[in-house]
């Protein structure tokens, strides 16, 4: 009887973390206007999010070394040559939120919001051969403009704003054809919607009709993402693992769309009327966009179950990227990011003790230059991994990762937005031995 409550228990635990990745999937699609509110995310395709899931984005994004934390494989689909250390079944899902303070000159404003951050399931199919797919963000925009001008006695307030973003869902694979060097691949498909609005008003005239313009980019296309890792003992207790990971500069399709309306204005703030017409509207136009070429090297050192460090160099090609008409060129980014993890002792039965406590920090400098200004990011990082007691006599192990990302981009030079954000992730973990074949006494 034992064993069977914590088999169902670990059940329990696998269904509510599908409900919650589910739940966080409809969730985030209802909240897609407000997944950002950076200033920047209006040029190219928004507001890039890294293929990084909490446990190692709070140690400053580090991705390109890492197979192992704590001892364990991880999910670490930045990299997918780490797939082949995989000797459990990991299924892990988790929520994203932030806050941010945009300051201009002497005006500041903070905004919050929370969206869904990935969902990824991976196992082993054979020694030395690992899979994974899933479900996470890709990009995203919220930027929001307001500006009023006079034209002899008529004043007009005209709002530009951004909504949606990009998803990516992933299948991946990867192996050891010798010991100590792993290969692998991720093959994606990214699929969404990025709006760009412009709203003109007239405060002052409750009689002219107000007007919207609306185009949705609507992209989809495949993707292909690579890594490669190698790992060798350096001592008895410790391990250095050395990796790349890159993708080829992707083309996917976008096909744009307009759409113009008038609406009657209305007395409540919060309450928009339904549009009374709608302008005839150009035919859709299709074209291909190429995504960035990205390269990051990466090294690791690690002592166990104790302790783990590491850095990475990244670099990505912006320059191919085909902006829009009046938009600037983009260029390319470089970065870099250091970090680590350790556990006081793996041994203890004190609960703090086999806490895994995590810091870093990243720098990029930007592919984005407005106002003759390059938009630079920098940010420290901190995360716990949080131990769950384990059930089914050891074999399921699962874990709450969170990490907060504090950071700065942007500045208040040349009229420009600095950007002050806190991004939190909390990802929920099940380590699991599946696809064994079970004896009973």
């Amino acid at each position: 009887m034992y064993r069977q409550s914590n088999i169902l228990s670990a059940k329990k635990a696998i269904k509510w973390i599908l409900g919650t990745a589910l739940l966080c999937s409809a969730s985030s699609i209802q909240a897609q206007e407000t997944t950002s509110h950076s200033p920047y995310s209006k040029f190219g395709i928004g507001q890039m999010r890294e293929d990084l899931l909490p446990q190692t984005r709070s140690m400053g994004g580090i991705s390109a070394a890492v197979r192992y934390q704590a001892g364990l494989p991880v999910l670490n689909v930045a990299n997918p040559a780490s797939y082949s250390a995989l000797n459990r079944t990991i299924l892990d899902a988790g929520l994203y939120g932030n806050i941010t303070q945009l300051t201009k000159n002497s005006a500041s404003d903070n905004t919050a919001d929370f969206a869904f951050s990935h969902f990824g399931y991976a196992f082993s199919i054979a020694r030395n051969h690992g899979v994974a797919f899933g479900l996470m963000p890709y990009s995203d925009i919220g930027y929001n403009k307001t500006e009023y001008k006079t034209n002899g006695s008529i004043v007009t307030k005209q709002t530009s704003y951004g909504e949606g973003g990009l998803n990516k869902a992933f299948v991946g694979y990867g192996f050891s054809p010798f010991k100590g060097l792993s290969i692998g691949g991720n093959a994606g498909f990214l699929f969404g919607e990025l709006k760009d609005n412009l709203s003109v008003t007239f405060p002052d005239d409750y009689e002219a009709l107000n007007t919207k313009l609306q185009e949705t980019r609507l992209i989809r296309g495949l993707t292909v993402d690579y890594g490669v890792q190698y790992s060798l003992a350096v001592s008895r207790k410790h391990n250095l693992t050395i990796g790349y990971s890159g993708s080829l500069n992707n083309t996917v399709k976008e096909t744009t769309s307009q759409l113009i309306t008038r609406t009657q204005p209305s007395l409540d703030p919060d309450y928009e009327n339904v549009p009374l017409d709608s302008l005839p509207q150009a035919p859709a136009t299709k074209r291909n966009i190429n995504l960035p070429l990205k390269h990051n090297v990466g090294i690791t050192l690690s002592k166990g179950y104790s302790w783990m460090i590491g850095a990475d160099f990244k670099y990505a090609d912006w320059s191919y990227y085909q902006t829009r008409v009046g938009e600037n060129a983009l260029g390319k980014n470089y970065g870099f990011a250091i970090g680590g993890q350790f556990k006081p002792d793996p041994t203890s039965l004190k609960y703090w003790d086999i806490v895994d406590y995590r810091l870093g920090f990243r720098y990029n400098q930007g592919h984005i230059t407005t106002s003759q200004q390059r938009i630079n990011d920098m940010a420290i990082t901190v995360g716990l991994g949080l131990p769950l007691p384990e059930t089914n006599f050891g074999r399921t192990s699962s874990r709450i990762n969170i990490s907060a990302e504090i950071g700065q981009q942007g500045t208040l030079r040349n009229n420009l937005v600095r950007e002050r954000y806190i991004n939190i992730n909390i990802g929920f973990n099940i380590n699991d031995l599946w696809f064994q074949r079970r004896s009973y006494d």
